[in-house]
């Protein structure tokens, strides 16, 4: 499959779902991970030094990540109330936003995303953040990416 993606945590709190997302990013094909506004003290957790493969990036605020995200790569939240991840069509290039562990996106971020994907259960309680992520990218992975 052609084009590119990265998955990040917007204001994380752990340094272990950092590391949990990091390593499945690593197995499932990103070309980066993010941080936006990371409310943990140190990344310590990845056990694989993903880091020799995938960079991490750390951006303070949204809008710096939209400064710096590549050109013609839209901006996609995970969260619930979207698109199901069942009927989601991947862009080629993308970039997958997580929301807090605590928080979710706020509505002022996910208002400013290209789509919103959501993950249905059969509770109404969310997914971990990291293991989110891990369903998110499995499903690019096995579908492939659309030509958006």
């Amino acid at each position: 499959m052609s084009g590119y993606f990265g998955i990040g945590i917007f204001h994380g709190k752990t340094e272990q779902n950092l590391g949990t997302l990091w390593r499945s990013a690593d197995q499932l094909g990103a070309d980066l991970i993010f941080t936006i506004g990371a409310r943990y003290k140190k990344q310590g957790s990845d056990t694989y030094k993903t880091w020799r493969r995938i960079p991490l990036y750390n951006y303070a605020y949204f809008d710096d990540l939209l400064a710096h995200a590549p050109y013609d790569c839209p901006i996609v939240a995970v969260e619930m109330g979207g698109t199901d991840l069942r009927d989601f069509h991947h862009p080629k290039r993308c970039i997958y936003i997580l929301g807090a562990e605590d928080h979710g996106l706020p509505p002022e971020v996910v208002a400013r995303c290209f789509g919103v994907v959501s993950l249905s259960a059969s509770r109404q309680l969310s997914f971990n953040v990291a293991v989110a992520g891990a369903i998110v990218m499995y499903d690019r992975f096995v579908k492939g990416a659309s030509e958006l």
